[in-house]
């Protein structure tokens, strides 16, 4: 048994919004820099990652096209820190974000450069969520969507559209958070897609099962068919051969 004790993983909930840019790899490069710095400066700017920032309860994680924002303050924070994101993009037109917020575990740990990380269901599912979406989408997991839905002041803004499946197996309901100004309303891509999969599938196994059951039906008219002229035939055989002789008729 070895006597070096292995790292301990400290396990917190955080609260965690998760964005990227929509097509930024079709981006030139300089385009790309220009969108990223752009999107760094509004969400910089926003009250809720100031606030979290100045009470040393957020981390923050570039992802190339986006970021990952990981509030431990306050179950609320990275809604409305999603709110005034979207409420400043609409000045950038160009800029097409879309966002994913879960609470979840996570996991602080540093990596290769000795920086910090993130790591965690938590953090997955947030990026499940988010991929989910489409340009200008708020889309929660139904698991932080049912802590909203205990504030009237939310409830009203949060719209259940269904659930995807992901790795392993993995359901994940999802809940859009829009307002009369805010957010996008429309179904995503995505689930829009996933429906008609499913009418599809529905309307093939209706399809069989009525196949199936004509298919049955047919067999039973068929044997009683059969058995009523087989029944025909031996009542036509007795009247043709006549009724019995008696001993007393052959004599």
């Amino acid at each position: 048994m070895s006597s070096v004790e292995e790292p301990h993983l400290h396990l917190e909930v955080g609260h965690i919004l998760f964005l990227d840019s929509v097509g930024y790899s079709k981006l030139l490069s300089d385009e790309q820099k220009e969108l990223v710095q752009k999107l760094n400066q509004i969400v910089r700017e926003t009250e809720q990652f100031r606030a979290a920032e100045a009470e040393g309860k957020l981390t923050r994680l570039p992802t190339g096209d986006g970021m990952v924002l990981v509030f431990t303050n306050n179950p609320e924070a990275p809604v409305e820190c999603a709110l005034e994101i979207s409420k400043a993009l609409q000045s950038h037109p160009k800029l097409k974000v879309r966002m994913g917020i879960h609470s979840g575990p996570v996991n602080p740990v540093a990596d290769v450069n000795d920086q910090s990380n993130l790591l965690g269901a938590g953090i997955n599912v947030a990026q499940r969520v988010m991929y989910c979406g489409d340009a200008g989408h708020i889309l929660l997991s139904k698991h932080f969507a049912e802590d909203l839905e205990q504030y009237a002041h939310w409830r009203s803004h949060l719209h259940d559209v269904g659930e995807v499946t992901g790795k392993h197996g993995l359901r994940v309901p999802l809940v859009n958070l829009y307002t009369d100004e805010l957010g996008n309303s429309a179904l995503p891509v995505k689930l829009s897609r996933a429906r008609a999969a499913f009418r599809v599938k529905s309307a093939v196994v209706a399809a069989l099962l009525l196949i199936t059951a004509l298919g049955v039906a047919f067999l039973d008219v068929s044997a009683l068919t059969r058995e009523t002229h087989e029944r025909g035939r031996g009542d036509s055989l007795q009247e043709h051969r006549g009724p019995p002789f008696r001993e007393s008729e052959r004599r």
